[in-house]
């Protein structure tokens, strides 16, 4: 079950339909991205600290709140940049991102409200900075292929773990799987 995260971005953008043409628009305005981006996590972690179970997870550690921001800085400018052109090093990249949610215990619920938040902070930018409508369409894609990231870390994390743990095949833990869910 190990997933390739290059056939993941591909896939991803395929069925996001994030386009060359969006991969243009975002980097012409990179520069943007990157000046924003402390403001951005400025708003994003006072979303997430404003959550009892998020907040306690953010200060679990000493520089941990910290660290994450800057790590939030750079992702958030790399939705911009691409990287390497959306390629290798940035699929790479977000799948390590998801693994670290997985790893420090921020559970899926959090998630998808959380890229909300940059998704709706991000719009009242655009807006409030005269920016192209289509460059929200076009850093509202990447945020959900960002996002499809870091959600399909809890499956390969949980799936693997399962089959290590009980030498199942993978075969019959997706018929389980099927099965628990037509049992709900």
């Amino acid at each position: 079950m190990a997933l390739d995260s290059h056939k993941l971005m591909n896939k991803m953008e395929q069925r996001s339909l994030f386009t060359a043409e969006d991969k243009t628009l975002l980097q012409s305005h990179a520069d943007w991205g990157r000046e924003i981006a402390p403001d951005m996590a400025e708003k994003f972690y006072d979303y997430l600290g404003r959550d009892e179970e998020m907040n306690a997870i953010l200060t679990e550690k000493e520089g941990r709140i910290h660290r994450l921001r800057e790590t939030f800085i750079e992702w958030f400018a790399e939705m911009f940049t691409g990287m390497d052109n959306w390629g290798g090093d940035y699929a790479d990249r977000r799948w390590r991102i998801g693994l670290i949610h997985v790893r420090i215990g921020i559970d899926p619920q959090h998630v998808v409200p959380a890229m909300a938040t940059v998704v709706r902070e991000a719009e009242k930018r655009l807006i409030a900075e005269s920016k192209p409508s289509e460059l929200k369409e076009s850093l509202s894609k990447i945020c959900m292929i960002d996002l499809a990231f870091i959600e399909q870390a809890y499956v390969e994390v949980s799936s693997a773990a399962v089959l290590r743990e009980t030498g199942w095949t993978e075969r019959l833990f997706r018929r389980l799987i099927s099965t628990g869910a037509d049992s709900m």
